[in-house]
């Protein structure tokens, strides 16, 4: 094979691979951005509901964000069998709740679990 030839084939692998790279940081840059967006208004309307202050609110937004990737990465595990994934969801969620509490005063935690409850139910 002609030394032209090789060049060819490897630019255009290259360009390939840059597509690709390309399109999978755009994606994710925007998965990103909707996941912030979606988190910003669960947050705001937990600030509503529950009477948060300012930094609760952006605690809790924190929190939405990085307990959801952790769920999603559960979630989306092939691996794992179903009882493995609900145990593990179950585990995050418990994480999640002694967190919440952390952040939030007893009276604002009880009735977050409420709420909470409640949108289970009609789930």
């Amino acid at each position: 094979m002609k030394t032209q030839n090789k060049i060819a084939i490897i630019g255009a692998a290259g360009f390939l691979v840059a597509g690709f790279v390309y399109s999978h940081f755009y994606l994710h840059k925007k998965s990103r951005k909707e996941l912030i967006e979606i988190a910003r208004e669960l947050a705001y309307t937990w600030k509503k509901e529950l009477e948060l202050d300012f930094e609760q609110t952006e605690k809790l937004e924190d929190l939405i964000i990085e307990y959801t990737l952790k769920k999603n990465e559960i979630i989306n595990a092939t691996a794992l069998t179903e009882d493995e994934i609900i145990f593990k969801l179950k585990s995050i969620q418990k994480a999640e709740h002694n967190k919440l509490q952390k952040l939030m005063t007893d009276k604002q935690f009880q009735k977050y679990l409420e709420l909470n409850k409640k949108i289970s139910r009609k789930s």
